[in-house]
This record gives C-alpha cells, structure tokens and sequence, in this order.
C-alpha cells in the first residue's frame, strides 16, 4: 500500500475548510462577548482544540471498530480495523511532533534575553 502526499494534503485542506466556518463562529461569539479579542490567538486555539478532538475520535472509531470486529461483528472486517488503527496512530503521532515543536518554540522564546 501507498500513501501519497498529494491524497495527504488535499485531505488536511478540507479538513482545514472544514474548521473555518467554525473558526470564524467562536471569533463572531467572543468578540460579542468581550467587545474585542485576538484573533490570531483564537484562531491558533480553535484549531488546536479540533486537532485533538479528531486525534480523539480517530482512536475512539478505531477502538470501536476493534472491538466489534473481536466480537465477531460480520459487517467489519480486518482491512477496516487495521486501516483506522493506522490513522489514528499516524495522527497521535503527527500531535505529538506538532506539540514538541510547540514546547520547543515556547523553551526559545523563554530563553531569549530581555
């Protein structure tokens, strides 16, 4: 099996077209709320926090396919529970390294000379 990275890519543009409309929601609800906000700090947020909640659900659909297929669910098969398990650990994997750059970025910028 092969992965292209063009699939990879055209599938994190949607999912980012996706986020948008949400995005902009949350920023239409706290600028209403707080009379101003940072938007590039809600924006930065919105997007983290959908990230881990589709790193969760992928590991949640995976678990859930696993344990059918173990309880001898017909409608499921191998090819199916192995290939969300792939996904959900290659996007734990990619939060992972996004989430040490960030603490690496955030060590620089705490070392930097006032």
């Amino acid at each position: 099996m092969t992965i292209k990275s063009d699939h990879l890519y055209s599938e994190m543009q949607s999912m980012l077209a996706e986020l948008r409309p949400q995005a902009n929601q949350l920023d239409r609800l706290q600028l209403s709320e707080n009379g101003q906000g940072n938007q590039t700090q809600t924006e930065f947020g919105v997007m983290l926090k959908s990230a881990i909640d589709s790193i969760n659900n992928l590991q949640m659909d995976a678990g859930e396919l696993r344990n059918r297929l173990e309880m001898g669910d017909q409608s499921v098969s191998l090819a199916q529970v192995m290939i969300a398990s792939q996904k959900a650990s290659i996007a734990f994997e990619a939060g992972v390294q996004v989430r040490n750059k960030v603490v690496d970025a955030y060590e620089k910028i705490m070392n930097m000379p006032v």
